[in-house]
């Protein structure tokens, strides 16, 4: 079977030849031990490279997404992947002042505008963050921003220079493997006003969910004449002890509008996947059940989301990793090979699972650990 196909099968209910693949992300550190060169992939360091070479000039640029897009292609073939994740973290606004190597300036509009892209080595994260710290959001600049984000989105049309680099591999891979896309995602800031707005202001949260799905719809109908058929959307909503708000408020406020989007997925012959690490357990049967979603991915071994208990309640679902990343950092080589053969045999066991890290392989991963997941998946898939 070609990779297209195993993913199809995936999410058809069949049996596939070998188990599909998919590590959702690579950190440069690992990526560049794995191909013996320095790769352009990962979180934060993609940030900050994106605004060196912006800031170095346009050859600059061209050179970063040139090489962005072939070390995640050359990264994914190496790991054997079904399903190629071509775009990492971008920052494609140019930096109007360099401070220092690792600081960037962006002095766009009034000063309380500004932002800084402040870059860390050691971890590989970049922080996007105000120039001048600003005072606590109060509920009318919520709907300050809401007004301008609604205004945004009523004239928003998707372009092929929003999905370049996926529309791109989908020319060069699509036939063959499945080439992952976004453009839908769902979830609150990070900021603690809109967990208060969950329960003070719900019709903010709401308004702010519209604007995502109308976005999410929009991307849709855009991608699917071009060929994709898996829209990777979702967004974080629950940490290890649960969901970060209540089951009552994701079944108003945030159900309906997963519901827009897998039914504009449907309606175009598209899957629809959702994304959250964490355990989703108390959201399970509205966020699996009712919402149409068609694939979970993030799955998170360590805070008890395991995928023959997933697979038995939700037979429709097909499920993305369960590998353990913090396994794959932190344990044995043993400890892993351990881990990677125990979710490999349940993938086996539930049926309907593209096997793969559940998150990152992060900064500092041992990468005879990786290469063991990779083997491991070789010998018993």
């Amino acid at each position: 079977m070609k990779p297209i196909d195993r993913v199809a099968a995936a999410f058809q209910g069949h049996k596939p030849d070998e188990l599909p693949i998919h590590h959702l992300g690579f950190s440069s550190r690992v990526a560049s031990a794995l191909l013996g060169r320095e790769a352009y992939v990962g979180g934060g360091i993609q940030q900050w490279r994106e605004a060196t070479a912006l800031w170095q000039g346009k050859d600059a640029h061209q050179e970063f997404v040139e090489r962005s897009f072939q070390d995640a292609i050359d990264v994914a073939l190496l790991s054997d992947q079904d399903v190629v994740r071509v775009s990492y973290w971008r920052l494609n606004v140019k930096p109007t002042r360099q401070i220092d190597e690792y600081t960037f300036l962006y002095e766009y509009g009034p000063e309380e505008n500004w932002k800084v892209l402040k870059y860390d080595p050691e971890t590989e994260e970049s922080r996007y963050i105000d120039y001048r710290p600003s005072a606590p959001l109060t509920f009318a600049d919520l709907e300050q921003q809401l007004a301008i984000a609604e205004e945004e989105v009523a004239n928003y049309r998707p372009a092929e220079k929003d999905f370049d680099l996926e529309i791109r591999a989908q020319k060069l891979l699509g036939a063959e493997r499945v080439v992952r896309v976004g453009g839908a995602s769902i979830m609150l800031p990070d900021d603690p006003i809109w967990l208060e707005a969950i329960a003070l202001r719900p019709d903010l949260v709401g308004r702010f969910f519209d604007i995502a799905a109308e976005r999410a719809v929009r991307n849709i109908e855009f991608l699917a004449p071009l060929g994709f058929r898996y829209i990777f959307g979702g967004g974080d909503l629950a940490g290890n002890q649960g969901p970060f708000y209540s089951p009552r408020a994701f079944r108003e406020l945030t159900l309906p509008r997963v519901r827009r989007m897998s039914d504009a997925c449907h309606r175009h012959g598209c899957r629809y996947l959702f994304n959250s690490d964490g355990n989703t357990w108390p959201l399970a049967d509205d966020l699996f059940g009712q919402s149409g979603v068609d694939g979970y991915y993030e799955i998170d071994r360590r805070a008890g989301m395991d995928l023959v208990k997933l697979r038995e309640r939700f037979p429709h679902l097909t499920l993305v990793g369960n590998i353990s990343s913090h396994t794959v950092y932190a344990g044995t080589k043993e400890q892993v090979i351990a881990e990677t053969r125990a979710c490999v045999q349940e993938a086996h066991q539930a049926g309907g699972v593209i096997i793969g890290a559940s998150n990152y392989f992060v900064v500092g991963t041992p990468i005879e650990n990786v290469q063991a997941v990779f083997d491991t998946i070789r010998r018993y898939r």
